[in-house]
């Protein structure tokens, strides 16, 4: 379950920087995987196809950054870092 409520966040912020940006696709996704988050980034990968599935997020490009610090004060997050889209 911890997995899908920070999936579900993190889709909340894509889409809203998305319709900021007036895009019509979104063509990569830049992530920092905090240390306690429980995501590796192949499990991120996976988490995210399919909560982009039928989106303008889906087939983005995944860049995932695993951090080993537990004692970031993000180490429990995924940490969105950019969003590249097409307008």
């Amino acid at each position: 379950m911890h997995e899908k409520s920070l999936m579900d966040d993190l889709m909340r912020k894509i889409f809203a920087l998305a319709q900021e940006q007036k895009a019509k696709k979104i063509t990569r996704v830049q992530v920092k995987l905090g240390a306690l988050s429980h995501m590796s980034k192949e499990h991120f990968k996976e988490h995210f196809d399919i909560a982009a599935q039928g989106t303008i997020a889906e087939g983005a490009k995944i860049e995932a950054e695993e951090s080993q610090d537990i004692d970031d004060s993000n180490s429990l997050f995924v940490v969105l870092k950019a969003i590249d889209v097409c307008t």
